[in-house]
């Protein structure tokens, strides 16, 4: 991740004017629902986690965290902080590591919104992929355990814990890539691009056989991840509001592309002398992961990097057309709109390496 994201996400403000909200009411709230709650309470806001609103709450003998729907008129089905909620509160029982959850709101009197309210975990956030922080020898183990927590959350049964109906099973390929297709040649203003114009064309012809459904978390990077205060163990998985019921190779090959993403990006190795940091290549990487999972190999797994790639780019060249429109002003959506075709030629790259 890039140093100006890494500063734009990292930390606490105090809240910011428009997600300003009856701290008072809370408390209430939080007195009669959550249990060993005891004021005097203090709100800061955090930094990251802008797509929903997300705060620090401290009392003397306590912190939470608190994650609400953002105020003002929303897309439909978006910013939904309960559907959060919920496979927290479902995954609570299972081997993956999350914050417990202590109270969900859905009276949107209380504080102008929907919220939840779960345990802040104290740890280490790591924004750069590399883990500068971490000795060379203990890379490999922080890496073998965000392998082993995605492994574990694929290997859950989403029927036993209540998710069943957590998302569509089936035909996850052909779904996300006619709904990012769309998206990009619709938006005229963010223009056209040859690799993204293939992929299109390519990605719908070679789906591979065969159908898994899983959890998927649907944005697993390193830096969405709270690792133990000094060992290699992820103790929260955060940002679970991309989470589905998909196709767990692609949540997979989402998280490997890490080993080909430019780090100016998001967190990503690309350019990394990974032996001289410690790091497992990718390959061995992809072995763990399939002997966790029951696997011997991936066969296609070019194929779900270039659709995890395309993915991505037609999400910038959406940030695009709002750059252009004037909707998306900020420094960090014009970064995004710039990084555009370099996904778009990383996802040919790994296209054409299934030929």
């Amino acid at each position: 991740m890039s140093a100006l994201d890494q500063a734009a996400n990292a930390g606490t403000t105090p809240v910011r004017e428009a997600h300003r909200f009856d701290e008072a009411a809370l408390a209430r709230w939080m007195t009669q629902h959550v249990d060993g709650f005891a004021g005097p309470l203090t709100v800061e806001q955090f930094k990251g986690g802008q797509s929903n609103p997300t705060y620090r709450l401290s009392t003397p003998g306590a912190r939470y965290v608190l994650r609400r729907k953002p105020p003002g008129p929303l897309l439909k089905g978006a910013h939904d902080v309960l559907r959060e909620a919920r496979v927290l509160t479902a995954l609570g029982n299972t081997p993956v590591p999350v914050a417990p959850i202590h109270g969900v709101c859905d009276d949107d009197s209380v504080i102008g919104t929907s919220f939840y309210i779960m345990s802040m975990v104290e740890g280490r956030v790591f924004w750069d992929a590399t883990f500068p922080d971490v000795p060379r020898d203990d890379r490999a183990a922080y890496f073998d355990a965000m392998n082993a927590t995605l492994a574990a959350l694929h290997r859950v049964d989403h029927e036993r814990i209540g998710l069943g109906d957590y998302g569509r099973p089936g035909n996850y390929f052909a779904r996300q890539i006619g709904r990012w297709s769309k998206q990009y040649l619709d938006d005229a203003d963010a223009g056209r691009d040859a690799d993204m114009d293939a992929l299109v064309e390519w990605l719908p012809t070679r789906i591979p056989a065969g159908d898994k459904t899983s959890i998927v978390h649907g944005d697993f990077r390193c830096d969405n991840m709270i690792f133990h205060p000094s060992e290699p163990r992820v103790l929260a998985v955060l940002d679970w509001e991309l989470s589905t019921l998909g196709h767990p190779l692609a949540d997979f090959a989402y998280h490997a592309m890490m080993y080909r993403m430019p780090p100016d990006i998001v967190a990503g190795l690309a350019g990394a002398d990974l032996a001289a940091l410690g790091i497992p290549p990718e390959q061995d990487y992809v072995a763990a992961y399939c002997a966790r999972t029951g696997r011997d190999g991936i066969a296609d797994y070019d194929y779900y990097v270039a659709f995890n790639f395309f993915r991505l780019a037609a999400i910038f060249h959406g940030i695009k057309g709002r750059v252009i429109r004037g909707t998306a002003a900020s420094a960090h959506a014009r970064e995004r709109a710039e990084s555009f075709p370099r996904l778009a030629r990383l996802a040919r790259e790994a296209m054409e390496a299934c030929r």
